[in-house]
């Protein structure tokens, strides 16, 4: 019963102490694309959206995993024969 009869004091909240919310804020994108979002700023500007992502373009770059890959190994086995000539001495 203590608890409620606290909760009931508190009777008003805090006004204004939330930000102004804005239905229709303007996002820009560096491409050129905007559209509209709802959020507390009024001007929302982006490096990246939906329109020039290479994901969603098909754009998408292939990196040369495979060179990679060999270079890795190359490392491996120099390292390996180090160790080998290290143990024989």
């Amino acid at each position: 019963m203590v608890m409620y009869s606290y909760i009931n004091s508190q009777k008003d909240m805090q006004k204004d102490i939330h930000p102004q919310f804005h239905k229709k804020a303007t996002v820009t994108c560096s491409c050129g694309n905007s559209f509209a979002v709802g959020s507390i700023k009024e001007k929302i500007e982006v490096e990246i959206c939906g329109n020039c992502h290479p994901f969603y373009t098909g754009n998408e770059k292939v990196l040369d995993t495979a060179g990679r890959v060999e270079r890795f190994k190359a490392k491996q086995a120099k390292a390996t024969e180090k160790k080998a000539t290290k143990k024989k001495m």
